[in-house]
């Protein structure tokens, strides 16, 4: 190839793989797979090796640099780049846009809410379109140079789209994706090396390597959400210059919303809050800005902090306390979990005394002791996890916790049943505790769903020994009802007709219902389909499961193993003689598949039906229920106060249904 012909081949490849970094960062909506990028720029590498002078700065080869760097070197801020104030409730918010309504001589004015994502703040200066030099926030007026590094960013565009301005300072935040984190703790673990205790802190210690090729092996991200200096910009809103940032190929959080009024920033807050454990990120609040750019300069700032923007701060979802004990539980599998037991403490609102240890593999690994002192996480409804050990704080009287030799529920023995595994499990399978979890899981929502079979109930039954096994739940007599207690005989009553009615409950949920291991609600669902009765299931060997495209080998063995127990058998007898139909009513539906191959996301509060109970529907009229909007998704149903999630659909033009709607397209609903 001569080199005019490289140098168009060259151009070609920088254009395309610029356009598909857009495509993934900006846009959510990558055209190509990893595998095709990596070839395109295995392809440009090459052309630029057989002629290094058609090598140009902003080639997106020339991200991971080769050289170290002895340490940082500071770098002034043209326009000081200040922090949040902080608020921490409503009125906090209210008394800060009266004091700013004040300020600005005005009330017409308008605001932008975004996730205050937890990270590393950057400023990234572009001159004449290109990526010059990249600086950490520092004291505000000067910060470390870390350019090489950031160079390393696919996320960071080396060369703005057309047309750019002159000079460019965009602030934004380094940050890890949640899933992108966990591998690379899990990485570092398996090495030998040490863990991070959360993704800020993984962001700035890779932000700040002096070797960049280091960096560039760190999953970091950029996101845009401010200006510093800007010459020939000429936008007069915030709003229009996070457009703009998307058209240079700067990526912007996915979740701005607008607002009239203070009133309509709060609401977004609390969404924000409540939807910020299904976000990709870690956001630790909101932060509310005036939009038009002219009032922002009129208010000014103080010497820490902008007038025309305030954080409003979440509840902590972390926190510091001690391990005061530690003890164990036993799940319905027989699964012995280790729990610490800690000095009460406020994490997200709540007051946590409780975190899960996982399990023996890990207490060694964290080396967490009786009366440490650790850092736990909460997440939603998760129960609470402890993420490391302060290890500075120990004293030389903490206690190491072994691995049990006996079931603390029954006094069995405990072990695991494969080398490889990392659970212990109680080897009785008559356990109490078993059996108790056992029941309340296969009476359950997503289960038989036996209304007045809660764990209160069934802790009784168990204990008087009426239930020895699922089964006996249809054995159980009103008489026997009546002897527990809050059951008087309207409850009784009520208790035997929800039982009764369970019995024609579909294959789907009462496979669910069984607890095989590994067998979830909707790997249940797709062999309930397969084989639409309990007979039929039970015969399938390994090699018939596995060649199911959502059944893998260790569910499939998990499986046939349940099937061939002596004591399934029993069971399984013992439903059909209390007359349990296990089967699937997929027959007479199979004319009404509204859903058929759609892909169908929730999002908010449903009226009619519960999340659950909604998803469940879909994936039997032939949908799949999944848990997070992509380009794929076929649509959004969006009940009272949606979030995150249909904020996206509308983003990537995925079609959005009221509940209404969707109700609509359900065959009970006369369709």
């Amino acid at each position: 190839m001569d080199k005019n012909l490289a140098r168009k081949e060259i151009d070609r490849l920088r254009e395309a793989i610029a356009q598909h970094d857009v495509r993934y960062y900006v846009l959510a909506q990558p055209e190509i797979s990893d595998t095709e990028y990596d070839r395109l720029y295995k392809q440009l590498l090459s052309l630029e090796k057989q002629f290094p002078d058609l090598t140009t700065p902003d080639s997106p080869t020339q991200r991971v640099g080769g050289q170290r760097v002895g340490g940082f070197e500071s770098a002034r801020h043209r326009t000081p780049m200040l922090s949040l104030d902080n608020t921490y409730n409503e009125n906090e918010v209210l008394e800060w846009d009266d004091r700013l309504r004040k300020a600005a001589g005005t009330t017409e004015f308008d605001y932008v809410v975004e996730p205050k994502i937890d990270g590393v703040s950057v400023s990234l200066i572009y001159e004449n379109g290109a990526f010059v030099r990249g600086v950490t926030r520092g004291d505000g007026d000067t910060g470390d140079d870390i350019t090489h590094n950031l160079r390393t960013l696919r996320s960071i565009p080396l060369r703005l789209r057309l047309p750019f301005p002159k000079w460019l300072d965009v602030r934004g935040e380094i940050y890890m994706d949640k899933k992108d984190f966990a591998k690379l703790n899990a990485t570092l673990t398996k090495h030998g090396e040490e863990s991070f205790a959360n993704s800020r802190n993984a962001s700035a210690g890779s932000l700040r390597q002096k070797d960049p090729a280091v960096t560039a092996s760190r999953p970091l991200r950029f996101l845009a959400h401010s200006i510093g200096t800007v010459e020939g910009g000429g936008w007069k809103t915030h709003w229009e210059f996070l457009k703009a940032c998307r058209q240079l190929g700067i990526p912007t959080p996915p979740m701005v919303v607008h607002g009239d009024t203070v009133m309509d920033c709060m609401r977004q807050c609390r969404r924000l809050e409540r939807d910020r454990d299904e976000l990709p990120y870690e956001i630790d609040g909101a932060v509310i800005k005036v939009n038009v750019l002219s009032i922002r300069e009129k208010v000014g700032m103080t010497q820490k902090s902008p007038r025309w923007a305030v954080a409003y701060k979440f509840e902590a979802q972390q926190a510091t306390t001690q391990v005061l004990d530690i003890i164990t539980s036993v799940g319905r599998t027989g699964t012995v979990t280790p729990v610490a037991k800690l000095k009460p403490v406020g994490v997200g609102g709540v007051t946590v005394s409780n975190a899960t240890l996982h399990n023996f593999d890990e207490i060694k690994r964290l080396d967490v002791k009786i009366g440490d002192w650790v850092l736990i996480q909460r997440a939603g409804d998760v129960i609470p996890q402890v993420l490391h050990v302060i290890t500075s704080r120990r004293i030389g009287k903490e206690k190491a916790f072994p691995v049990p030799a006996m079931c603390p529920e029954c006094g069995a023995l405990i072990a695991k049943e494969k080398e490889v595994e990392v659970a212990y499990r109680c080897t009785n399978p008559g356990c109490p505790a078993q059996l108790t979890r056992g029941v309340v899981h296969f009476a359950g929502r997503s289960a038989m769903d036996i209304e007045g079979l809660g764990e209160v109930a069934v802790v009784q039954l168990v204990e008087k020994k009426f239930v020895k096994d699922m089964a006996d739940i249809y054995t159980l007599s009103k008489k026997e009802a009546l002897q527990m207690e809050l059951f008087a005989d309207k409850k009784a009553d009520n208790l035997m007709a929800a039982i009764e009615k369970s019995k024609t409950r579909p294959l789907s949920r009462f496979l669910f219902g069984l607890g095989v291991r590994h067998v979830g609600e909707k790997a249940a669902y797709v062999l309930a389909q397969k084989y639409l009765t309990i007979d039929a299931l039970a015969e399938a060997s390994q090699a018939d499961l596995q060649a199911i495209h959502e059944i893998g080998p260790v569910m499939a063995e998990a499986i046939v193993s349940y099937f061939k127990l002596p004591t399934t058998q029993t069971l399984l007898r013992k439903f059909k003689r209390a007359g349990l139909t296990m089967k699937e009513d997929a027959a007479k539906r199979r004319g009404l598949q509204p859903f058929q191959g759609k892909t169908v996301v929730f999002t908010g509060e449903m009226e009619k039906y519960s999340r659950p109970e909604a998803e469940r529907m879909v994936r039997e009229y032939g949908g799949n229920a999944a848990g997070s909007v992509s380009a794929k998704t076929d649509f959004v149903v969006a009940g009272k106060e949606p979030g995150s999630k249909a904020a996206k659909a509308q983003k990537l033009g995925v079609k959005i249904l009221s509940e209404k709607q969707f109700l609509k397209l359900l065959p009970e609903n006369g369709n």
